[in-house]
């Protein structure tokens, strides 16, 4: 039960992460759905829509994630379902990161660190816990 920790305080900084990444995703959509409305459908690219997509779904993925891991850090049975839920909220952060190296050309480390670290402990107190 070593992981319970790393698995309790990830989960909370996910949980949290999560509420503003979906928010911005509803405020961004939302913005974008006016901007449709007034004519500006054109303007509304692919890479709008992808980062969008990757903006909410990354953020129910990390919500779900972080209630499962404050949920069940305690336990050692759902630490493989753990684990699969880090890895899928790790993908999404790091396909957000290429979008937006693609889209803006620029790399940024705190990206990396913010969106990625915090899986990735998330992904050891699960293994940890599964021990």
């Amino acid at each position: 039960m070593k992981g319970q920790k790393f698995l309790k305080i990830t989960g909370i900084l996910m949980i949290i992460a999560a509420v503003f990444s979906i928010l911005a995703g509803v405020l961004v959509g939302g913005l974008g759905a006016l901007a449709a409305g007034f004519g500006a459908a054109s303007g509304l690219t692919f890479s709008y829509w992808i980062a969008l997509l990757l903006t909410l779904g990354g953020g129910i993925c990390q919500l779900i994630a972080g209630i499962k891991g404050v949920k069940h850090s305690k336990s050692s049975e759902n630490a493989k379902k753990l684990i699969t839920w880090g890895v899928i909220v790790a993908v999404f952060s790091i396909l957000g990161i290429v979008m937006n190296i693609v889209n803006s050309g620029e790399f940024s480390i705190t990206s990396v660190l913010t969106g990625v670290a915090v899986p990735a402990l998330y992904i050891y107190g699960a293994m940890l816990n599964s021990k």
